[in-house]
C-alpha cells in the first residue's frame, strides 16, 4: 500500500471510530459506520482492524462498556438504567458484554465502585446533561442554582455540583 493510500486509510477509518466514539449510545449499524467512513462494511471491518487491532463492532462495544463503568461508578443510577443509556437494548447482553470485558458483573462492579467511597453523581443531574447537544442549536435555558428565586435563566452549566 502507498504512502497516500495508507494516509486516505487511515482517515477513512478514524472517521468511523469517530463518529462511534460520538454516537455509541445510539443504534448504529455497521452499514451507517461503514458510510460514515465512504468504505463497504467487509473493507471497513479489515481496515478498522489494522489500524485499531480490533473490529468496529467490538470497539462500540467497549466503548459502551466504558462509559457504563463511568456511570455505575459516579451516578446515582441503576444498572438497568446504565444499560439503555450507553446503547444496549438488552439487559442480558449488556451483563454479559460488561463481564467480558471487565471481569466483574455490572452490580458487583458498581457496589465495590460505591464502597470505596465518593458521593454518586444524583442521576437527575446525568440525564440533563448527558444528552448530546445538536449543533446549531441553543441549549434550553434552566435556572442557575445561586438565582433559584430570581427570574433569569443561564444557559451554562455549572463547573461543580451544588454544594461543593
Amino acid at each position: 500500500m502507498s504512502g497516500r493510500a495508507a494516509a486516505e486509510t487511515l482517515i477513512a477509518v478514524r472517521k468511523a471510530r469517530d463518529l462511534i466514539d460520538r454516537s455509541y449510545a445510539e443504534s448504529l449499524s455497521l452499514d451507517q459506520i461503514a458510510q460514515a467512513a465512504g468504505y463497504s462494511r467487509f473493507h471497513l471491518i479489515r481496515a478498522f482492524r489494522a489500524a485499531f487491532g480490533e473490529t468496529p463492532g467490538r470497539y462500540l462495544t467497549r466503548r459502551r462498556v466504558e462509559r457504563a463503568q463511568d456511570l455505575l461508578r459516579s451516578a446515582n443510577l441503576t444498572v438497568t438504567e446504565v444499560c439503555h443509556l450507553v446503547g444496549f437494548s438488552s439487559l442480558g447482553s449488556f451483563s454479559t458484554r460488561f463481564h467480558q470485558i471487565v471481569g466483574t458483573s455490572p452490580v458487583q462492579f458498581q457496589r465495590t465502585a460505591r464502597a470505596s467511597g465518593g458521593l454518586p453523581v444524583p442521576g437527575c443531574y446525568v440525564f440533563m446533561w448527558g444528552a448530546p447537544s445538536i449543533p446549531g442549536e441553543n441549549p434550553p435555558a434552566r435556572q442557575s442554582p445561586s438565582r433559584a428565586g430570581s427570574k433569569t435563566a443561564t444557559t451554562e452549566k455549572p463547573d461543580s455540583l451544588p454544594g461543593e
